[in-house]
């Protein structure tokens, strides 16, 4: 009898298995009903968000900012609407295809910012709509935090404050152009010297980033990064232009400073020879403009294959910042994180309270479902835009630089 009890009870539980093996999933009913779009004036730059609505009250939130093209990169999200309503927001990546192959004209940074903040805000719906992190849709946390370097000023103190608040690396562009104009002598010399003071107040287990900003001729990348090699850089970042690889390729068989770039590059397609290729040992994808967050894992996949490490580019707002963080929890090549601190209450107001707080120079893994905030659409629109006209650089002779 004891011996029939207890097959019973071992029986039970399999068969209870067995059942729900054949059951099939419960379908969400999830449907998209419209498109909306914020552009927030931050100061000096302008903010764009989209959110994505559904059937069920569900929203998503996400974000394309780009530099200069703000009111444009609206317009493009917009344009997208005819293509998503009545579609399910969870089949990413079947709406990824279609908003980037269907239109045949594509590639460049209004289409691509378009889409990214569009499939931001689809997996922000997704997360929401199961309960769970992003993160845990895209495979789960491949570390237990996440290592960010912080965005600083180019004198000592500024490093050294970095160091205080607790983090390991932090970045400048260390390339200046007085009154806007680029001498090709000392704008390479000022920025050696500033490197130099930066290494000898923070010592020599502070790892320092440099951003020359696209700012160098061929010649100056070449003269500036073999001249801090021995500084030990932790990369030297858009030392060259994106047109053209060789160029870059050229500076890599010059220097032994570790490169990297690809804040101004698009999708998986522009990443695979500068991997394969061994071009930089950081690649620089912005989750807000290289297609967005599955698009952002893929890179990260390529770059893991050529064992090449991942430092994702983030000027931007929280929702960028939370963005690739999911990324950077699930990704083996995501190394360390690009970081600004951005302290003015009213963000935090804007983001409905939800922040990111670093401790001793590492991030949480997020935890709220979702992307993990929303944007209160009355403190956006009591920030609304305001053209930005960036400084124009030049050269002694009149002729324009890069930047």
């Amino acid at each position: 009898m004891l011996r029939r009890q207890l097959l019973q009870t071992l029986a039970f539980p399999a068969l209870a298995f067995a059942q729900s093996a054949h059951e099939k999933a419960k379908p969400l009913h999830l449907k998209i009903t419209g498109l909306k779009t914020f552009t927030v004036n931050v100061g000096s730059v302008n903010w764009v968000f989209c959110k994505v609505s559904t059937d069920q009250g569900l929203t998503g939130l996400g974000e394309g900012s780009i530099t200069s093209k703000e009111a444009t990169l609206a317009s493009a999200i917009m344009d997208n609407e005819r293509l998503l309503i009545g579609r399910d927001p969870t089949n990413i990546e079947a709406i990824w295809q279609s908003l980037y192959r269907v239109p045949r004209w594509r590639g460049g940074p209004i289409l691509n910012s378009a889409i990214s903040a569009i499939e931001i805000a689809l997996w922000d719906i997704a997360g929401k709509a199961l309960g769970v992190p992003i993160y845990k849709m895209l495979g789960g946390a491949a570390r237990d935090r996440v290592r960010l370097y912080l965005d600083v000023g180019d004198k000592p103190e500024d490093f050294l404050r970095a160091k205080s608040l607790g983090f390991t690396a932090a970045k400048s562009s260390f390339i200046d152009a007085d009154h806007n104009l680029i001498d090709p002598v000392k704008t390479v010399l000022g920025g050696v010297r500033k490197m130099e003071a930066v290494r000898k107040a923070v010592g020599d287990e502070f790892d320092i980033a440099l951003d020359p900003h696209g700012r160098l001729t061929t010649p100056m990348a070449v003269q500036f990064c073999t001249a801090i090699e021995p500084l030990r850089p932790l990369f030297v970042e858009e030392s060259t232009q994106l047109e053209d690889l060789g160029e870059l390729a050229h500076l890599r068989a010059k220097t032994k400073a570790p490169l990297a770039t690809g804040e101004r590059h698009f999708t998986k397609y522009a990443f695979t020879e500068m991997c394969s290729r061994h071009l930089v040992d950081y690649v620089q994808p912005d989750v807000c403009h290289a297609g967005g967050i599955l698009e952002l894992k893929k890179i990260g996949t390529i770059a893991e294959a050529y064992r090449i490490e991942m430092a994702p580019h983030n000027p931007q707002s929280l929702v960028s910042t939370l963005a690739s963080l999911h990324v950077d929890a699930t990704t083996p090549a995501c190394t360390i994180q690009e970081f600004t601190l951005k302290n003015d209450p009213w963000l935090l107001d804007l983001f409905q309270g939800a922040k990111v707080e670093p401790s001793g120079g590492f991030a949480p893994l997020p935890d709220r479902p979702g992307l993990g905030c929303d944007l209160d659409e009355k403190v956006a629109a009591a920030h609304p835009y305001k053209p930005v006209k960036r400084p124009e650089y030049k050269f002694a002779d009149g002729a324009t630089a890069d930047q």
